[in-house]
């Protein structure tokens, strides 16, 4: 009997001696390849979504039989009234749950209705299910790093207001470590691209924001698998935060440079204002995709390259890929704090030019 191995590991280490130690025959050596590579594609898919619940890892046991080791997060559907159940009654996705006389059955990450316990999931020409959908609150993966992270953050800046509170001005323990990087975000980037006169008030959003986005990258990055900025409705949000605070605090002069560019002749006036007008929601939206797009393809390429650990049949190939595989998520941590940075930066130098003060007599 051949044991399936999956692909939910602990650590890089963990992954290489699952491999060394998993044995192969050679007249299925073509066969495993592909089943392999069809494998690990599922998991990179699966890798990248939300979940109803924590999956730490899975294996298969010496009977066959598909373990999961993990635990279940609640569930809540307003279906003809409130639905608060366990996710474990979906056992990852493989059954029919039933609930106050109603079945729902998980599709592509998402619940759906269903007829009976053992109903199916009816899709069309396009593969996109046509069953009814009830609105989904649950707590799911996503969703509890987002209350974790809002956690820690409240109780690393609690901590570090109470230090300087407490020693009249000098930060101690937890605010001696958040103090630097503090600073850099009020020296480097909220001065420079909102000026000395307005940027405080910008201050507590742009902390917050970096914090939140270096924070849930940097958990991204561990086996759990928790990617919260690789779903772009968490980009969205962030992005129109910062869209609908740069749009309610411009100022006239902000507003007159799109509607009525001022030293322009009038019909060049009429012909840049739409264009003035679309750049202001090309900006928040280049925000959501490049957020998106840099974290989305490096959670796919460094998992490629752990999947290719797999593939290869030799040592040399698995062990190259397995350096490559360490060098790049060392990479990773560089870039969940540039991602962080350049959102940041970006969003203060939106603030910037909403609440600029021109002098038109000297600029023109």
């Amino acid at each position: 009997m051949r044991r399936k191995i999956s692909l939910k590991p602990i650590t890089l280490f963990l992954l290489l001696i699952t491999f060394v130690s998993y044995g192969k025959d050679e007249g299925e050596q073509g066969e495993h390849k592909t089943d392999k590579k069809t494998e690990v594609k599922e998991y990179i898919q699966h890798h990248l979504k939300d979940s109803y619940d924590f999956g730490l890892y899975s294996y298969t046991n010496d009977s066959g039989e598909l373990k999961h080791v993990g635990f279940p997060l609640p569930v809540i559907l307003w279906d003809n009234g409130l639905k608060i159940f366990s996710s474990s009654k979906f056992h990852h996705g493989e059954e029919v749950a039933e609930v106050g006389g109603s079945y729902y059955k998980v599709h592509h990450s998402k619940i759906y209705k269903v007829d009976g316990p053992n109903g199916e999931i009816i899709e069309d020409e396009n593969h996109h299910a046509l069953n009814e959908k009830p609105l989904d609150f649950s707590i799911t993966k996503n969703v509890s790093l987002i209350i974790l992270v809002f956690a820690m953050m409240f109780f690393m800046f609690s901590k570090m207001a109470k230090s300087y509170k407490k020693n009249n001005g000098v930060p101690t323990g937890m605010g001696r470590l958040l103090e630097p990087i503090v600073l850099y975000v009020r020296d480097e980037i909220a001065r420079p691209n909102i000026g000395e006169k307005h940027y405080k008030r910008y201050m507590s959003y742009l902390l917050t924001v970096f914090f939140f986005v270096w924070i849930v990258n940097l958990f991204g990055l561990t086996p759990i698998g928790m990617n919260v900025t690789n779903n772009i409705a968490v980009t969205l949000c962030l992005a129109l935060i910062t869209y609908l605070i740069t749009t309610f605090s411009g100022n006239k002069n902000y507003w007159k440079h799109i509607f009525w560019m001022p030293g322009v002749p009038w019909p060049m006036k009429i012909i840049l204002a739409p264009i003035e007008l679309l750049g202001t929601f090309i900006k928040p939206f280049a925000l959501m995709i490049r957020l998106y797009a840099n974290i989305t393809a490096g959670h796919v390429v460094l998992m490629s390259i752990i999947g290719m650990i797999f593939l290869f049949q030799n040592w040399l190939g698995s062990g190259l890929s397995f350096l490559l595989a360490f060098v790049l998520a060392i990479l990773e941590l560089l870039v969940a704090a540039l991602q962080a940075y350049i959102f940041t930066v970006l969003s203060a130098l939106y603030f910037g030019m909403a609440v600029e003060e021109h002098d038109h007599e000297e600029g023109h």
